[in-house]
């Protein structure tokens, strides 16, 4: 059995994703976000151009995957679109990549708080990481969410 350390975490800007990364990004994203969650919106979207994404690999297989994007506030950076593949959920995966990607934020950008609209049965999870909540519970595309802070 692997060690976590030997799943290598890429960070790519969508324009240097080769296109099999593409493909194994957008099936994941779908099959979590739109037939797991049951939630059909359209998954790809104009911050899909701009995001740096967070990638964990066995291979060629997608295990996990985060993207940073701008946040609508500039005061705030944000990421989102948090998965774990089906293959490999309950091996702290989740952790792994939120960690990565948080390590890679404040690489890029220091001293920028984050700001993200995380789902709400995921609110202690994120607060494991140092995020705290900021909003009343709402509903994002059906789904309940929060607005969490991590300075």
């Amino acid at each position: 059995m692997k060690t976590m350390t030997q799943y290598p975490i890429e960070v790519k800007t969508t324009v240097d994703l080769t296109a099999l990364e593409v493909v194994r990004i957008m099936q994941a994203r779908i099959n979590v976000f739109v037939v797991e969650q049951n939630c059909p919106y359209p998954e790809i979207d104009e911050k899909d151009y701009t995001a740096l994404n967070v990638m964990m690999w066995d291979g060629d297989q997608l295990v996990a995957y985060t993207r940073i994007i701008p946040h609508d506030d500039p005061k705030y950076i944000s990421f989102g679109r948090v998965l774990v593949t089906a293959a490999y959920r309950k091996q702290h995966f989740g952790q792994a990549i939120v960690q990565a990607t948080l390590d890679e934020i404040k690489r890029l950008d220091p001293n920028r708080p984050i700001k993200i609209a995380a789902q709400n049965y995921l609110r202690e999870f994120y607060a494991s990481f140092g995020f705290e909540a900021v909003s009343d519970v709402f509903l994002e595309d059906n789904i309940p969410h929060v607005d969490m802070v991590h300075a």
